[in-house]
């Protein structure tokens, strides 16, 4: 489901590093440097090369494509599109939703040029559904992704947020204990 972390951003966007120190670390150079450093390492272990560049920018264009081309062609076309826009965004310090960045994501998931052109360019199709879409996730009271719930047989277990992995196997375990 979509959901937007910024949805007031601007669609011109402003410089990641920039609006990371400033409202996520008060504009403190040292815990800037701390953030880099961390997500740096994190990054490496599983392969992803973290840069620090680029814009953050209103992701609302991006949210329309994946959630169209989900609906067009299935959840494993969406995987690919959102692959494509995280190494984009995080790896190579492109905006977050220009229609390159959307029309380069769309075509390394096998969608023609063409077809994804225009549905890119139309920037209204689909859009109302989208906004829908990320006004109930709000309405449900989501406010950090992910957003994972383990639907178990005696209670649902719900993860919010960043977590480590063993975080993940000890919940499913427990699910599983309970619904066995």
């Amino acid at each position: 489901m979509p959901y937007q972390l910024y949805p007031d951003a601007s669609q011109e966007g402003e410089s990641k590093f920039d609006w990371y120190k400033e409202s996520r670390y008060g504009d403190s150079d040292e815990k800037m440097k701390m953030y880099t450093t961390l997500m740096s390492a994190y990054g490496v272990a599983e392969g992803i090369q973290y840069k620090f560049g680029g814009e953050v920018a209103n992701t609302l264009q991006a949210h329309r494509v994946i959630q169209h081309y989900q609906e067009a062609k299935g959840p494993e076309t969406a995987d690919k599109i959102i692959n494509s826009l995280y190494m984009q965004y995080f790896e190579e310090e492109k905006h977050p939703s220009s229609p390159d960045t959307l029309l380069r994501a769309t075509s390394e998931a096998g969608i023609p040029e063409s077809d994804a052109k225009a549905f890119i360019e139309g920037k209204d199709e689909g859009l109302m559904d989208v906004k829908m879409l990320i006004r109930e996730q709000a309405g449900n009271g989501i406010d950090a992704v992910p957003y994972i719930v383990l639907e178990g047989k005696r209670r649902d277990i719900t993860l919010e947020g960043c977590r480590e992995v063993e975080e993940y196997v000890k919940n499913l375990k427990q699910i599983i204990k309970e619904s066995s």
